[in-house]
């Protein structure tokens, strides 16, 4: 018989469960912000077919971040031929106003960002009550440490590993260590708050990601300008 005494803490052993296998299951959201749009229908419908788990949406309005994304008429639209839950994540000023017009929608989660909200926990309640999963986006600049209060309310929390507004962009590597420090909080909590990250992940990436903590993986470029996107999404669960 072998014994083996336990000195880690939790994350520690979320850790070396993760690296023999055991929990390195993940969720695949490729990001519609990647999309052909003069093709629309037809990449909705291919992530229909695929074996990614969610569809991520971001929704832009120029204020809070330097670009437009999709309009109301158009999410409506995506939203009637989509049959993967909606993940949406709001990059908009005061997104409570809109958390109704989304809960028609019957998105499954919705996000909105800690830097937007200055009742921050006052909008995740009306996401809750409004039967979405709460999820609050960290940008980049933005310490995990500041969810202190409000993590155990929370169903998810996005780290943002570019800065939010443009497809495309860079990969920011110190975010790997920001998704270790929440995991740890999570874990030390007893807690079930998923940590999803969005920006710059491809399989080498992802990979780590995971390890790290990850349970929701973003994926827009990668994803939607590979050769074969549907192959693509089939190596990502593959190879992850």
């Amino acid at each position: 018989m072998i014994f083996i005494t336990l000195a880690w803490n939790s994350y520690d052993f979320y850790v070396i469960l993760s690296k023999i296998n055991l929990i390195m299951s993940f969720i695949l959201a490729p990001s519609l912000l990647s999309a052909n749009f003069l093709r629309l229908t037809e990449e909705i419908e291919m992530v229909n077919r695929s074996e990614a788990d969610w569809l991520h949406l971001d929704v832009m309005d120029g204020v809070f971040v330097p670009n437009i994304s999709l309009g109301f008429p158009m999410i409506k639209q995506v939203a009637q031929i989509v049959t993967k839950p909606l993940d949406v994540h709001l990059m908009i000023v005061e997104p409570q106003k809109f958390i109704p017009f989304f809960q028609d929608l019957g998105v499954s989660s919705l996000g909105v960002h800690y830097e937007a909200c200055t009742h921050l926990h006052g909008v995740v309640m009306k996401i809750k009550e409004a039967g979405m999963k709460a999820c609050v986006v960290l940008n980049p600049h933005t310490p995990v440490e500041l969810l202190t209060d409000i993590l155990e309310d929370i169903d998810m929390v996005l780290v943002m590993s570019v800065n939010p507004g443009f497809g495309g962009q860079k990969f920011i590597p110190r975010s790997i260590d920001k998704i270790r420090r929440l995991k740890e909080m999570i874990v030390s909590r007893g807690l079930k708050t998923l940590i999803e990250v969005d920006g710059g992940i491809n399989l080498d990436r992802g990979k780590r990601l995971v390890e790290a903590g990850a349970d929701v993986l973003v994926a827009g470029n990668s994803i939607f300008n590979a050769d074969n996107p549907l192959e693509m999404i089939r190596k990502f669960r593959q190879e992850i």
